[in-house]
């Protein structure tokens, strides 16, 4: 089997090191995180919480339920983290389900609240299975959204990015106009869905590039927790699993602490690669668990910075 340049280099790299051991260390991180359901969800987020906030993130991010479901909490979560942590938090907005001067003046309220980053989405349909629909007087979709947003308050905004493309994009060029559109009206940065294959972003990088979009486009990154419930999540958004995945996973059910190890590898190798690829942002959705993405941060050379001792 012939090897190419590229390969037969990486091949060197990883004999030469053990594993990830030769990483500069220059990677930023940001970070996912979901309102919490009830006190002991609380408490595992504020672990998750105390456990990576040494690590420097960028940013970190709290979900929204569709169709505004858990909007109070996502509030309170976003203004929690952001009065009583040195982080900067971002608060995600959809367009479902309410008109524009509601949306606005949530928006409004996490600005007094001094968060200044938005994660502006058009978020799903409020009820599995239904198309999605404007909601009358809404905003009409993400880009829509981010212009709105703008015009409030000079928000920093991010922006989803899908690297197979939204389920409901009628092709890839227009799923690549749509996110043009989101960043030409305002948008910072496009963080993507996640995606099993570092050979997937690569591709989406080149066709955003070609599409001439100049904008930081930011992987996400999902340690596989459940493998049943990833491939329905994966089903659900119109990303492709691969075979191998499955592979890996077999006979694991009933061994947990063997699956996060096994996870673990998997999304450190994923984060490896793109990091050989000239990657620099990581966003974490971490599900409210600390573990598997302080360890992968570990392997990137991303570290805790332990204080100065004085001189003695």
């Amino acid at each position: 089997m012939n090897m190419s340049v590229a390969q037969l280099e990486e091949a060197r790299r990883a004999l030469d090191a053990p594993l990830f051991a030769n990483l500069a260390g220059d990677a930023a991180v940001s970070f996912e995180f979901f309102p919490p359901k009830n006190e002991k969800m609380e408490d595992q987020l504020w672990d998750a919480i105390k456990t990576l906030e040494p690590l420097g993130p960028r940013f970190v991010s709290v979900t929204y339920g569709a169709g505004g479901s858990t909007r109070e909490r996502t509030h309170a979560t976003v203004a929690r983290i952001q009065r009583e942590t040195g982080m900067a938090a971002a608060a995600h907005l959809t367009c479902v389900e309410a008109t524009k001067s509601e949306i606005d003046a949530i928006a409004d309220a996490y600005w007094q609240a001094g968060v200044r980053h938005i994660v502006a989405l058009r978020g799903d349909p409020p009820r599995a299975g239904e198309k999605y629909q404007t909601h009358p007087g809404g905003y009409e979709n993400a880009a829509d959204l981010v212009k709105g947003l703008s015009r409030l308050h000079p928000f920093e905004i991010s922006v989803s990015a899908y690297p197979e493309s939204h389920p409901d994009s009628p092709s890839i060029a227009a799923d690549l106009d749509n996110l043009k559109r989101k960043l030409d009206n305002g948008a910072t940065r496009a963080i993507t869905q996640f995606f099993h294959e570092a050979e997937t972003f690569f591709r989406f990088r080149d066709a955003v590039a070609a599409a001439g979009i100049s904008a930081e486009i930011v992987p996400g990154i999902m340690p596989v927790m459940n493998f049943a419930s990833v491939q329905r999540m994966s089903a659900m958004c119109g990303t492709a699993v691969p075979s191998w995945m499955g592979t890996l996973f077999q006979g694991l059910d009933d061994h947990p602490a063997a699956r996060q190890l096994v996870a673990a590898t998997i999304a450190a190798e994923l984060s490896r690669r793109l990091y050989a690829g000239g990657v620099r942002h990581f966003h974490f959705y971490t599900l409210n668990r600390a573990e598997l993405a302080f360890a992968i941060c570990h392997l990137l050379g991303h570290r805790v910075r332990l204080p100065e001792t004085a001189a003695a």
